[in-house]
């Protein structure tokens, strides 16, 4: 008989379904028949973005914990340790983008969808307030499927209060990019995300408030196809630029380029 192939080797992709084996995803995680990209891990994230071995990790403040004794949660939270073999779904340091010094977050949509909690906000919080003291451009990429239901309130808390540290980054004058990634939902789309000096996606980024079918529902009426795609969103004007993660880097470097050159000149 002849052995099963192991499973960890095929993925299907999410947009057209076809199996793709994993040395066909490419460096940039393509799928090889349609284009889609595939959600990156953490690990993947910086090394697509950052100079090599540039990225040093920042501790967080606080770990999360039940503090509302919601059923089955502290199991999750392991589960999502174990998994991504990170605390949370944050992750913040800072790195080198084309020798520029840059203070970073990285949201983990591997991690119980990159919920926002207690301690991801205090997390965003804590690389702003980072940039701020060293006043070191902000570099975050946001990806959330809302506000984790099993911190209830405290997880709605955390728009308000991350609005309220990134606002003083924006009065500082300090350089704030967002990138946000597939999926970046809910209060993180209602707040933070879109509250930057330069709003940029990935493309095929799913990115809204409530899901298309929930406003169908409500609203009574047929949205798009391509409602809430990143590509929507860049034609409707509530992006400043839809780039392919093979040119952001670049596209990044760029930006630094041009802000650091407006400091030297000023």
């Amino acid at each position: 008989m002849s052995e099963m192939p192991e499973q960890a080797l095929w993925s299907s992709c999410k947009y057209c379904g076809r199996h793709v084996h994993t040395e066909q995803w490419g460096l940039f995680l393509r799928c090889p028949f349609c284009g889609f990209p595939k959600r990156l891990t953490v690990e993947q994230r910086i090394e697509m973005t950052f100079d090599p071995d540039s990225f040093q990790k920042i501790d967080l403040n606080i770990k999360s914990k039940d503090q509302l004794h919601f059923k089955k949660y502290a199991d999750k939270l392991t589960k999502a340790q174990q998994k991504t073999k990170h605390d949370e779904a944050i992750t913040i340091g800072t790195a080198k983008i084309g020798n520029h010094l840059v203070a970073a977050g990285i949201m983990d949509n591997q991690f119980m969808v990159g919920t926002l909690n207690t301690t991801v906000g205090e997390g965003i919080r804590q690389i702003m307030e980072a940039a701020l003291e060293q006043r070191l451009p902000l570099v975050l990429f946001v990806t959330s499927g809302g506000a984790r239901m099993q911190e209830g309130i405290f997880s709605l808390l955390q728009m308000n209060t991350i609005l309220a540290v990134q606002e003083r980054l924006l009065d500082a004058g300090i350089l704030n990019i967002n990138i946000l990634t597939d999926p970046t939902m809910g209060g993180a789309s209602a707040s933070f995300a879109f509250n930057s000096d330069y709003v940029l996606a990935e493309d095929h980024a799913q990115i809204g408030f409530s899901g298309k079918r929930v406003i169908e529902q409500t609203s009574g009426e047929q949205l798009p196809d391509e409602f809430q795609s990143a590509e929507y969103l860049l034609e409707h004007g509530q992006l400043d630029d839809v780039i392919q993660r093979e040119k952001l880097k670049d596209v990044l470097q760029q930006l630094l380029d041009l802000h650091t050159a407006g400091d030297q000149n000023g």
